[in-house]
């Protein structure tokens, strides 16, 4: 098989890199490890910036997003029961949109097969050859056979584990980790969400966020240990830790029912340098990772996802490479800043293990700055909408 780019990773950030070369007009092919179903059923956020809604507008993928999807002008943030409301509108002229992560999967994959491209799954022991040439090609097995694609360029989209930053050479490459010493235990539940906005909760009790889905099903997070079993815990008891990590009035007025999925989830802040390698490029999770907090994931795999497909579109409809020989500058450029927000967040929201009582009135009085500066609130409400591309 021989096409212009190999694409490694059928998730959102390969499927929309994918679509925007179909665009305009750039043979690609899609390697997945997993089967569509599979890709489908994973449950991830659902906060976009206003970058990421832009391109699915511009792809002609929007409409459905469009329909069903809720813009958001705000969000709050509270330190037992002082709130401030962060007003988006009001400091960025733009919103954010909430539209659950296999929603986008769902869209992007149906442009696809409209389009006639061609994805590949259930692939494994994918190798990338001769990525520093003028001839790279990639090797994998399915159904026990061995296939290779000669290729141009390849992007690696295939997540923290895959393949491709391991095809760079650990002397090639730096990375930079932060652990968090905890996770966040989340729940899927059928019930009305507490509120038309998220909130970002620190408390006496720890942390939590409310966020949601659609007008009937909820997402909530609580601060927890990261070894801790999900099915350790009770409904009943992440209920009534839920309750008292958040503001009173709207514990009080918090639905509670039927829990369709629990998981905890570890927070990690990761980043490697560069994100290219000859002509292998690496999008996503598979250079960076964020705490979820901030709501930057996706987004910031998105904004990799811009900067990779106008560089490829600068090359193959101009023969200018500029872009290419630049894109893991430009796209490090903002990955920093949105680390350093997600890392903000996340020490301005949760307890620390030998958090001491100065580090604690710290927090209150971030919060507590948050409410009266303007200024301070339209630096957050800037980063959480998305800084420009």
């Amino acid at each position: 098989m021989r096409t212009k780019v190999v694409i490694i990773g059928g998730g959102p950030s390969g499927l929309l890199l994918g679509q925007h070369l179909n665009r305009a007009g750039i043979e690609n092919i899609i390697l997945e490890r997993k089967t569509k179903p599979y890709v489908l059923n994973r449950i991830r956020a659902g906060v976009l910036e206003i970058g990421t809604v832009n391109q699915l507008r511009e792809l002609g993928l929007g409409a459905r997003m469009d329909k069903e999807g809720y813009m958001h002008d705000g969000t709050v943030i509270s330190y037992n029961n002082e709130q401030t409301r962060i007003d988006f509108a009001k400091h960025t002229n733009t919103t954010v949109m909430i539209y659950g992560q296999t929603e986008i999967t769902y869209d992007l994959y149906a442009g696809r097969e409209a389009d006639g491209a061609q994805v590949i799954y259930q692939v494994a022991d994918v190798t990338i050859e001769d990525a520093l040439t003028d001839a790279p090609y990639v090797e994998f097995t399915q159904a026990g056979q061995r296939a290779r694609i000669d290729c141009e360029y390849i992007a690696g989209c295939d997540g923290f584990h895959g393949a491709s930053r391991q095809a760079i050479p650990r002397e090639a490459r730096r990375e930079y980790e932060k652990v968090y010493p905890f996770g966040w235990l989340g729940i899927l539940s059928e019930t009305k969400p507490v509120h038309e906005e998220l909130i970002y909760s620190n408390s006496d009790a720890g942390f939590a966020l409310c966020s949601m889905r659609n007008e009937n099903l909820s997402r909530y997070y609580i601060q927890c240990d990261a070894q801790d079993d999900p099915q350790a815990w009770s409904d009943r008891a992440f209920w009534d830790e839920l309750r008292n990590r958040i503001p009173e009035e709207f514990a009080d007025t918090i639905e509670t029912g039927s829990v369709i999925e629990k998981s905890i989830a570890p927070l990690r802040s990761f980043v490697c340098e560069p994100m290219q390698w000859g002509r292998l490029f690496l999008c996503g999770d598979a250079a960076h990772i964020v705490p979820p907090t901030g709501a930057k994931g996706l987004n910031t795999a998105a904004s990799d996802v811009f900067y990779l497909a106008d560089a490829l579109k600068q090359f193959y409809q101009h023969k200018d490479p500029q872009g290419i020989n630049s894109y893991s500058a430009r796209a490090l450029s903002r990955i920093w800043k949105a680390e350093r927000f997600s890392w903000w967040m996340t020490n301005l929201l949760h307890h620390f293990p030998n958090q001491s009582g100065f580090d604690h009135k710290m927090q209150m009085a971030e919060v507590s700055f948050l409410n009266s500066s303007d200024e301070a609130q339209a630096v957050l409400a800037q980063n959480y909408v998305g800084l420009p591309y």
